[in-house]
């Protein structure tokens, strides 16, 4: 244990400028996110947590462990983790669900596609993968012979532990339309609990891992049909945006579908897709 460590409780110490540099400098290397000074005061909060995990009392003494010491290659993990934001509902974006329902799925099956492989690339605590698989288990439930699977992937080992267990808040669930929650929701015994859970069947169609979208190449074995990768694009700058769209370009069969969150753009990059819908695209 380090001799810096101890037990005391954070008062008002605050992370230096050279510090915060070092830290944005190392953030954005490893995931691709811009800490900018005027996010000093929130990532001072975020790793804040860290600092009382690891039993530090002062950001100094943290940041020496981290860049003087060994402490970045166990620390790595958790100091994104921490810094990472992970807004995520049910049905978000919902227009998405819509074209993937009406247009996407049916013009995949009428050329032939019986085996439905999506990707959810940025999945935090789980609702867009498990959203994906109610339409899709819906879909294919109508098809006789059709049948799909879903990866889903985020940086943050945090929040794939949440997704992996598929248990949520009652409220979470409002957007979720009444059918598919009677199919696909289970209630918890103890209404007290306020907490719901994924149907094991909906959850044995999709399959969690860790995956930086920073890095070179997507362990993607097979391409896919169906690529989400919505509300991350934004924290990146445009040079990053760029390698991480054309890699999942690269993952896609042609013909099929990659979606972007609403307030992202692919203009200004050379990729082999065209637009169908509002920040919908297809593999050309």
């Amino acid at each position: 244990m380090n001799a810096a460590r101890q037990t005391v409780p954070l008062v008002d110490d605050r992370i230096s400028k050279r510090n915060f540099e070092k830290l944005a400098d190392f953030i954005y290397s490893y995931s691709g996110i811009k800490m900018p000074p005027t996010k000093m005061t929130m990532l001072e909060g975020r790793i804040r947590r860290r600092l009382r995990a690891t039993g530090f009392v002062r950001f100094d003494d943290y940041c020496d462990y981290l860049f003087d010491g060994d402490g970045l290659e166990q620390e790595a993990v958790y100091l994104i983790d921490a810094v990472t934001t992970n807004k995520t509902d049910f049905f978000r974006e919902p227009n998405h669900f819509a074209y993937m329902n009406e247009h996407a799925l049916p013009d995949l099956v009428r050329r032939g596609v019986n085996d439905i492989r999506s990707w959810s690339s940025a999945c935090s605590t789980g609702a867009e993968p498990y959203t994906m698989a109610m339409v899709l288990d819906n879909f294919c439930a109508e098809r006789s012979g059709t049948k799909y699977s879903i990866l889903a992937t985020d940086l943050s080992t945090e929040v794939l532990e949440t997704a992996r267990r598929g248990i949520y808040t009652s409220d979470l669930m409002s957007p979720v339309p009444s059918a598919f929650r009677r199919r696909y929701v289970m209630e918890a015994v103890d209404t007290r609990r306020r907490e719901v859970r994924i149907h094991p069947q909906l959850r044995a169609h999709v399959g969690f891992a860790r995956l930086n979208l920073m890095d070179q190449s997507y362990p993607v074995k097979t391409k896919l049909h169906i690529v989400f990768c919505r509300n991350v694009l934004i924290y990146f700058d445009k040079k990053t945006q760029g390698g991480v769209l054309t890699r999942l370009c690269d993952c896609l069969e042609k013909g099929g579908y990659l979606f972007i969150g609403h307030s992202e753009s692919i203009t200004g990059f050379d990729l082999p897709v065209k637009q169908v819908a509002n920040t919908v695209f297809q593999r050309i």
